[in-house]
């Protein structure tokens, strides 16, 4: 068995603006196996500024996975507690080789078969939101008006920087649509202070916003817990899970702050495992979650579909971010209306 890794940096097709700044491109790695003549393909989606393990020697560490590919995914991952977003491109790799290895029609090692499922099989859909990014209010309002026309039910805004336009902006479409018909998601990537976010949370329930997504920055667990003890609008923690890596540091924490809501990304939270940690921790807290893809291509991106689908989730996904690129690698996926599929 050899290995190797490849930088790919992914293109943005119009920026993507959110509270920590405007997205135009993302560097992202991919990790190859090579076992038998067949190449399998993980997906290490580093993400600069926001990724726990954004450090200056995260080729190297690598590198080391490459030469010590021998080790298995088992005690490679256990060493890489505080490289999430190598634990989930390892993750991937090894599901990928140990899923085909013995199948004669694996051919694409971009968009492996991963986990069995109707989902997988092409028989059904997943529903997922909308995402809309920030700009100006002609833009934030151009965005929406395409989700819905595409058929989207529950759209996702990404707030935090003019609150009052953006406020102005739900106001409208709440006058437009009720809850039944349209549910809102917003995302302030913990644009707000203390105070503020108070402030917003009312206004949010006014218009019977389905919830807000880490309304303040990540670190302030204290804060964090008395506005989720008291918030008219559920609070989903997003951020706030990055960097914590011990299975029992994770239980702690949302029994501290037990928000009404988890958003996990893989790629940032230890991936499949790392993940799984985080929904025992939700399990046992009657808290509910969903899972979200944060700007992989659509090598992991396929990976997370796959495995969220065998969660059977309820709720909408967040999983449409494979279109965002203009040179992303080809995919099975593909969203049909309000729903992603993955074609036969």
């Amino acid at each position: 068995m050899k290995a190797r890794f490849e930088p790919y940096v992914l293109k943005f097709k119009r920026p993507g603006g959110t509270s920590r700044g405007v997205l135009t491109e993302k560097l992202t790695y991919l990790l190859k196996i090579e076992d038998d003549g067949r190449e399998y393909i993980g997906e290490c989606g580093l993400f600069k500024g926001l990724s726990s393990d954004d450090r200056e020697d995260y080729e190297q560490k690598l590198q080391w996975v490459c030469d010590n590919i021998d080790l298995g995914v088992e005690e490679l991952w256990n060493q890489l507690r505080e490289w999430p977003s190598i634990q989930f491109g390892i993750e991937q790799a090894f599901q990928a080789l140990n899923f085909n290895r013995y199948k004669d029609d694996y051919q694409d090692p971009y968009n492996p078969d991963l986990f069995e499922s109707a989902f997988k099989n092409g028989e059904k859909g997943m529903q997922i939101n909308g995402l809309i990014w920030m700009g100006d209010v002609d833009f934030m309002r151009e965005q929406i008006q395409e989700k819905l026309a595409e058929g989207f039910k529950c759209i996702k805004i990404k707030i935090g920087v003019d609150w009052k336009s953006e406020h102005e902006i739900l106001k409208q479409l709440r006058k437009e649509f009720s809850a039944d018909q349209l549910e809102l998601r917003v995302d302030a990537n913990g644009g707000f202070t203390f105070e503020e976010a108070k402030e917003v949370l009312q206004q949010l329930s006014e218009l019977k916003i389905h919830s807000i997504e880490q309304p303040i920055k990540a670190g302030q667990i204290e804060l964090m817990t008395e506005l989720c003890a008291n918030t008219p609008t559920p609070i989903a923690l997003d951020e706030e899970l990055i960097g914590i890596y011990e299975r029992e540091d994770k239980i702690a924490l949302i029994e501290k702050i037990k928000p009404q809501y988890v958003i996990l990304k893989p790629s940032l939270v230890g991936g499949i495992r790392g993940s799984l940690e985080w929904i025992e921790a939700c399990d046992y807290n009657e808290i509910d979650f969903w899972i979200t893809s944060a700007l992989e291509s659509n090598v992991g991106l396929n990976a997370i579909a796959q495995w969220t689908a065998i969660l059977y989730p309820e709720m909408p996904q967040g999983l449409g971010t494979g279109s965002l690129f203009i040179n992303n690698f080809p995919t099975r996926l593909e969203v049909k209306g309000q729903f992603l599929y993955r074609n036969k």
